[in-house]
């Protein structure tokens, strides 16, 4: 009840928020297709065409469903994503709790999932469906994944490739998901550590016999691998053909973004402020010395993160589930203008959040007063992000305030400017939208060639 309370009390107030100009319009409220809501012949075109320049089926069936319901009433595409971030939320606390057995530790990571401030942007955004239904999926497959390590059979094995399949076809993110299982079987299911049934040794990982586990354990994700990169193949081809594709940026500046990228959500993880909808790409402006922090910065945690991995295996799980989601949408494969994204730190954060509740637990494990101040930083923490993420919920209320503020906390952001400038034009007001327009020139004129 606490987690569900928690969630509803964030992002309960979007039931009152219009849509916005950015995606909207093409997923919902310009789509006559989702208009038109449940039908034969809409659910035969999310499955045979392009929905927004993507491949979700079922995402998009999910908007006509929502249309059917409600029509183009904001306030029920909203609820939608409220209540399945609820239930992504419910379903991590129990995945963790039966992986785990730790209760405590299990409930802090679900909270911090569930108010953070960068997931505002998968929620209250109704474009960003695809992420909490592909969360809700992602989680079903793990709970699938931990009943099929516990008892295997081919028949929880085809719900585990179901429930991918599923989770596959409401956002492609996901296809890093049988690296997930991978980390899982080594910590915490502790599948690799499978003991040889010799008699006499039963306790004993016999090197052959640890080759012969390890070697399962990797064929058995085969299948989910094939439905993966069919995944990319179609994420691929669609993207290739589709219009008004963005010219793609020279790989050095999309490397050197990468890594930024990753300190950055880690950075903001901490410290989430100055949060907007689109950060402008930096293009060739990263200066060198912050790459190689980057570099540093990043090196030096996978490196502790291997070193420990015996003593602390959830820094080696947590650390490399938040490399290995990220992975797909880092920006080394361009699809779209934006630097990094709230958005895209919403199922990677899972693995930093494992990290911080299980050291903070050790840490204080061999004291009750430390265990005490850290149960009171932990609600403190909760309780912090909770207001922030009230507060940078409050900015998707409209077009006008979620534009509003990403110029207030960005700088050089032409998006922001165009999309302003449309929303002047819809209200008449032609002299501030031609002002918005000409600053979105200015700014986009002054960004490098790309040959």
């Amino acid at each position: 009840m606490f987690l569900a309370a928690i969630s509803v009390t964030v992002f309960g107030q979007t039931i009152r928020y219009d849509f916005v100009n950015f995606d909207d319009d093409l997923y919902v409220y310009n789509a006559p297709a989702i208009q038109a809501g449940l039908t034969i012949k809409g659910i035969a075109l999310a499955f045979t065409t392009p929905h927004a320049r993507n491949w979700h089926p079922l995402a998009t069936i999910s908007h006509m469903l929502d249309c059917q319901l409600y029509g183009l009433k904001a306030g029920g595409h909203h609820a939608t994503n409220i209540l399945l971030h609820t239930i992504a939320v419910l379903l991590l606390f129990r995945v963790l709790r039966q992986m785990t057995g730790a209760i405590w530790r299990s409930v802090v990571v679900a909270a911090l999932f569930a108010v953070h401030p960068l997931h505002v942007e998968s929620v209250a955004w109704v474009s960003e469906r695809k992420d909490v239904l592909s969360a809700v999926f992602f989680l079903l497959m793990l709970n699938a994944y931990v009943r099929y390590a516990r008892a295997a059979s081919i028949t929880r094995y085809l719900a585990v490739a179901i429930l991918f399949a599923a989770g596959l076809m409401s956002k492609p993110m996901l296809v890093s998901a049988p690296f997930i299982l991978l980390l899982l079987d080594y910590w915490p299911l502790r599948r690799f550590e499978q003991p040889s049934s010799t008699k006499g040794k039963a306790k004993i990982l016999q090197p052959d016999h640890q080759r012969r586990v390890v070697r399962r354990l990797f064929l058995e994700k085969i299948p989910l691998l094939v439905l993966s990169a069919g995944s990319c193949v179609i994420t691929f081809v669609v993207q290739k053909r589709a219009t008004g594709a963005i010219p793609p940026l020279p790989f050095p500046w999309r490397l050197q973004n990468a890594f930024a990228s990753y300190v950055i959500y880690v950075w903001k993880t901490l410290w989430p402020t100055r949060l907007a909808v689109f950060y402008p790409h930096p293009d060739n402006t990263l200066a060198i010395w912050e790459v190689i922090l980057a570099i540093g910065f990043l090196l030096a945690v996978t490196v502790a993160a291997i070193v420990f991995r015996r003593e602390r295996p959830y820094l080696f799980t947590g650390w490399f589930w938040y490399l290995g989601m990220l992975v797909p949408v880092i920006g080394l494969v361009q699809v779209g203008e934006q630097g990094y994204a709230d958005r895209y730190t919403y199922l990677p954060h899972i693995g930093l959040f494992l990290v911080l509740a299980w050291s903070v637990a050790d840490i204080s494990a061999r004291s009750r007063l430390r265990r005490r101040f850290a149960a009171a930083v932990a609600v403190t923490v909760i309780i912090a992000f909770a207001s922030c993420a009230l507060m940078q919920t409050t900015y998707w209320r409209n077009s006008e305030t979620l534009w509003t503020h990403t110029l207030a906390v960005t700088s050089n952001n032409d998006i922001a400017h165009n999309n302003l400038g449309y929303l002047c034009v819809e209200r008449g007001d032609l002299d501030k939208a031609i002002s918005h327009f000409e600053e979105a020139l200015k700014i986009r004129s002054g960004k490098p060639e790309v040959h």
